[in-house]
């Protein structure tokens, strides 16, 4: 199966597969932590009571969930620099560069769909903490931050982690405007060399590890810090 498999043109390619890993890794890490952080922030103005909050935070969810990745990705990275020359008028005016245009895409993007995480998982919550906060003194923002979102996010915290692997396979998209991840990476050492077999194995091999281990984690997190009812 293996014969004429040149497994040396994957050792002499590691350090530059390596930089692209570091670019998935650290474009997977800051859009996670970023979408969950406007994720919460839509979350409670979806549940806000106030449609001039509930209103925008879901029809911008709803936008965002109905628009393909790669259309995102294609808005912050061609549209930004034409904002940028209307803005101050400078003919010349450039975008912010692939990493940080697809940093705000996969930021915003991902934030719609931890915002209906998020929700679920505040409203998960047995209604009976809120009115126990409330009757202790506690104002909304108290009950929210020390009694509500610390539960919530309890009972998120594995399928906020799935959501996280998904975003980590979708960071190849980001070959779209010429950004060089793990994948892409790949791909330039396979054309380069004439190697397509042994880089997009090594490649499959690769997600499917890390994909796989981080599953596995996610599951053991699950039971482990199941709250039993």
């Amino acid at each position: 199966m293996f014969t004429g498999f040149d497994f040396d043109v994957i050792s002499r390619s590691l350090p530059y597969l390596w930089q692209g890993m570091l670019f998935s890794l650290g474009l997977t890490l800051l859009s996670m932590l970023g979408g969950i952080l406007l994720g919460t922030l839509l979350a409670l103005m979806r549940l806000s009571s106030f449609t001039v909050l509930s209103a925008p935070a879901g029809g911008y969810v709803n936008l965002l969930r109905a628009t393909p990745l790669i259309l995102v990705i294609f808005w912050f990275y061609f549209l930004v620099p034409l904002a940028m020359k209307k803005i101050t008028g400078d003919a010349y005016a450039t975008g912010i560069g692939p990493f940080y245009s697809a940093l705000i895409a996969f930021t915003m993007f991902e934030a719609a769909y931890y915002c209906e995480i998020i929700r679920a998982g505040i409203q998960s919550v047995p209604r009976g903490q809120s009115h126990a906060a409330y009757a202790l003194g506690l104002n909304y923002r108290l009950a929210m931050t020390k009694i509500i979102l610390p539960q919530a996010f309890r009972n998120m915290v594995p399928i906020l982690l799935t959501q996280g692997i998904i975003l980590f396979q979708d960071t190849s998209l980001v070959y779209v405007i010429s950004a060089t991840d793990f994948l892409g990476a790949a791909v330039k050492v396979a054309n380069r060399d004439y190697r397509l077999v042994e880089m997009y194995t090594f490649v499959a091999v690769v997600y499917f590890i890390l994909s796989f281990t981080a599953s596995y984690f996610v599951r053991w997190l699950q039971a482990r810090f199941a709250v039993i009812r």
